[in-house]
């Protein structure tokens, strides 16, 4: 509960970051407020719960903030009026609560209640999820193509089958590709794929 009365607040307007501070004071929260995930990066913090303004790609840039430091902090998004839409994309790219502002005094106790316990059960999956997928991303379509079927438990000829490639083309493919995510054998880089959801969504 310590690191839940220590909010870091990035929003990038000055007058609602402001006021949103003043709010959270006053409610016995300690705020540090910064502008944007540029400025908290040179101040990475051990701890507590980053509320950021939902705008632009700052979600995104925050996550990767977070992959880089090893330190996965509960992220609470807020904006306001927000839609279903934007709301699933926060969660998606990381965020463990949406707050609409002006907060509403209930949902914020709610949040700062239990933002620890959900950032225990979903952060070290959440950080293994990103640091997968960055690695993912390091491949061509085709070399993530190989991938799923090695994931699948297909051979190398029945991928080269179904992409239409050869046996040979197929094992360069995935040397390259167990190279690209630092993978030292299959069974590794299929654990990547898996944290990354790159089967659950090739699958769709």
């Amino acid at each position: 509960m310590d690191s839940a009365r220590h909010i870091i607040l990035v929003d990038g307007d000055l007058r609602r970051r402001a006021a949103i501070s003043h709010y959270l004071s006053g409610r016995g929260v300690h705020v540090e407020p910064f502008e944007t995930v540029a400025e908290l990066g040179g101040h990475w913090p051990r701890q507590g719960i980053i509320m950021i303004h939902d705008s632009g790609s700052a979600i995104i840039q925050l996550t990767e903030q977070l992959v880089q430091s090893g330190n996965w902090l509960p992220v609470v998004a807020f904006g306001e009026k927000p839609g279903p839409r934007r709301i699933v994309e926060a969660v998606l790219g990381g965020a463990i609560d949406y707050l609409a502002w002006p907060f509403d005094d209930a949902e914020l106790d709610h949040m700062l209640m239990t933002a620890d316990d959900r950032a225990e059960n979903v952060g070290h999956a959440r950080l293994r999820e990103a640091v997968a997928r960055s690695r993912i991303e390091r491949l061509t379509q085709r070399e993530r193509e190989v991938l799923v079927g090695m994931a699948a438990g297909r051979s190398n000829r029945t991928i080269a089958e179904e992409l239409a490639i050869s046996p040979r083309t197929v094992e360069i493919h995935r040397a390259k590709m167990l190279t690209k995510i630092g993978a030292a054998h299959t069974s590794e880089a299929i654990r990547v794929a898996i944290e990354a959801a790159l089967i659950r969504e090739t699958s769709h």
